[in-house]
């Protein structure tokens, strides 16, 4: 499967400290990758660095084949990305969101297609942000990820405040939007998720790769849920990087 970002070495910091170290990373076209890793592990800021939210500090970010890396405006063009929904402007209507993103609310509910049925836009639409609810303001980071009709998507957390219809109906409504095309990025704290919907996946220990998945070693663990989920709760805990050959599996790099 080609692939639509491709990480060389890729290193982030923030406030002076290096929170992201020499990450390879290969996200599948059309494809759903998903990263995981504990609190604090670098998720947030690798995927606001890939959107152009942050500036990478070293390596390369290949977009289509194109190193963008030093590019931060040129790499948020080529993404939607859902804002932190505790940040939405508390003053403006739902509506008025998607329409500075997607222009007018007609064009931007119809770029949703079935993620905006899922969260049920049209329904906050009117709402204001204030008077919102944690979960509907997740609801409408969401769907500004999709209002300006992007063909790739990073979402951090997505499921997060959604009651369980609502991710549940989220994650169904993303496959298919995957399978028509979408390339998805996401950080996940579900193995359940990573194990049955996404394409290819790495967790993250320390801001370096520890574990590396991908259709094949996610096959399996979709085969045998409870024994992935058992082995990558132990890496976890333990922050060691995984070892293997031919497996999909990758060890951190020193350094």
């Amino acid at each position: 499967m080609t692939a639509a970002v491709e990480l060389f070495q890729a290193s982030v910091e923030r406030s002076g400290r290096r929170v992201i170290r020499s990450v390879d990373m290969a996200v599948p076209s059309a494809g759903w990758f998903g990263l995981i890793g504990a609190n604090g592990s670098g998720k947030t800021s690798l995927l606001r660095a890939i959107a152009g939210r942050l500036p990478f500090s070293g390596g390369r970010c290949l977009i289509d084949g194109v190193d963008l890396a030093g590019e931060r405006t040129a790499r948020a063009g080529h993404f939607g990305f859902a804002p932190p929904a505790d940040r939405l402007p508390e003053a403006l209507r739902v509506r008025d969101l998607l329409e500075l993103v997607g222009g007018d609310l007609d064009t931007a509910l119809a770029r949703m297609g079935p993620v905006g049925d899922a969260l049920g836009i049209e329904a906050l639409c009117s709402r204001r942000v204030g008077d919102c609810s944690a979960g509907m303001r997740q609801r409408a980071a969401v769907a500004l990820a999709f209002a300006g009709g992007p063909r790739r998507v990073i979402l951090d957390e997505p499921f997060n405040w959604l009651d369980p219809v609502a991710a549940f109906d989220l994650r169904e409504a993303l496959r298919v939007r995957v399978d028509d095309g979408l390339t998805l990025i996401t950080a996940l704290h579900d193995l359940g998720t990573l194990a049955t919907v996404c394409n290819a996946g790495l967790m993250l220990v320390d801001g370096r790769v520890a574990l590396t998945l991908n259709r094949e070693r996610l096959a399996e663990a979709a085969a045998d849920p409870r024994r992935f989920e058992r082995r990558t709760i132990d890496l976890l805990r333990s922050g060691a990087p995984a070892t293997g050959h031919g497996t999909g599996e990758q060890g951190c790099r020193k350094g």
